[in-house]
């Protein structure tokens, strides 16, 4: 007999012991299994499914047992399982059940009177696989699902042939003013300003054109309250529940602008400063100086002097009032500071 590289650990749920010999036979002449576990009806199965569920890679399933049978067998037997595959067996061709058993998340579908050896071996192979691959697909959602409605940014998705929302975050929701309901009633150009739609056809040009992440760069968006928001907009396509749409990344860039803002004005006040220190200052200080220098020579006669003081004076008030201006331009500066 030829090994097998990957063999499975199969739960079999059959209360006739001639089918359950049949099935064991089948799957020991496919060299399938590494370990039966063997439940006669529904209770044993659940106490099978509560101890060793982790083991577990697929359950064969008879759907008459003597404790339950039918639609509450199966529905049973799921709830007791996590994402495992269930392969139902029956000696009855309902194809009316068949069909429900499948959209009720049924594995697969197999009469017993049909069986052999080759047909269980593909079902069991096939249906752990496609499980598999199930799976990851679910862990994949939960894990786009996490990053998306725990993303601390705004994100939402639209149609890209509709323009409507399809899905927001909380941190949209939060941001913009408005609640889900709210936003799924609406398109995206409910939340830019009448002025801008030209640039959002040019966007949204680039959106049906290209799949790839794009920069729109900073626009603006309108919150609920009317408020006006500079937003920096980043933009990805993929396929939402079957639709073509763009998933978009928000950054509100607003308070970084107005910070940036008052960087450039109190730099331009310091140059303000530096300027009048430079020159402004120099000339009445200039003065002060060489007006004390006269006075310090003992010749000046004393009518000259009386003028001289005066001259100080002038040039001691010019002096104090540029200092005031340079004290007033410091004090804005330390205003402006405070509102970023």
């Amino acid at each position: 007999m030829r090994a097998r590289e990957n063999r499975y650990n199969v739960l079999v749920v059959e209360d006739n012991p001639g089918d359950y010999i049949l099935i064991e036979d089948y799957l020991e002449e496919a060299n399938l299994v590494l370990k039966f576990y063997k439940a006669e009806n529904f209770q044993s199965a659940k106490e099978i499914l509560s101890e060793y569920e982790q083991n577990i890679d697929i359950i064969l399933l008879d759907l008459s047992l003597p404790d339950k049978r039918g639609e509450p067998l199966l529905i049973e037997i799921q709830k007791l399982t996590r994402n495992k595959p269930i392969v139902i067996l029956t000696g009855y061709p309902d194809m009316d059940f068949a069909v429900k058993s499948l959209a009720m998340g049924a594995s697969d579908y197999l009469l017993k009177d049909v069986l052999n050896s080759t047909v269980l071996q593909k079902s069991i192979i096939y249906n752990i696989e496609r499980n598999k691959i199930l799976v990851s697909l679910k862990s994949s959602e939960q894990r786009y699902s996490d990053l998306f409605h725990f993303s601390p940014l705004p994100m939402w998705v639209f149609d890209k042939e509709s323009l409507k929302f399809l899905d927001v975050n909380n941190a949209a929701i939060a941001h913009y003013g408005y609640t889900k309901e709210e936003f799924l009633g609406m398109d995206i150009t409910q939340i830019r300003p009448k002025e801008e739609m030209a640039i959002l056809d040019s966007a949204l040009h680039l959106v049906k054109e290209k799949h790839e992440t794009i920069n729109h760069g900073e626009v603006t968006h309108l919150k609920k309250n009317g408020e006006r928001i500079k937003v920096d907009v980043r933009s990805n396509g993929f396929e939402y529940k079957g639709k073509p749409a763009k998933i978009i990344l928000i950054n509100d860039v607003t308070e970084r602008n107005q910070y940036v803002e008052a960087i450039e004005k109190q730099n331009k006040t310091l140059k303000e400063i530096a300027w009048t220190q430079s020159h402004v200052v120099r000339a009445p200080l200039a003065r002060l100086l060489g007006l004390v220098n006269y006075l310090s020579d003992e010749e000046v006669p004393e009518g000259q002097r009386k003028q001289v003081y005066q001259h100080i004076q002038r040039s001691a008030n010019e002096l104090d009032e540029i200092i005031k201006s340079v004290v007033s331009k410091s004090q804005e500066i330390e205003i402006n500071k405070d509102k970023t």
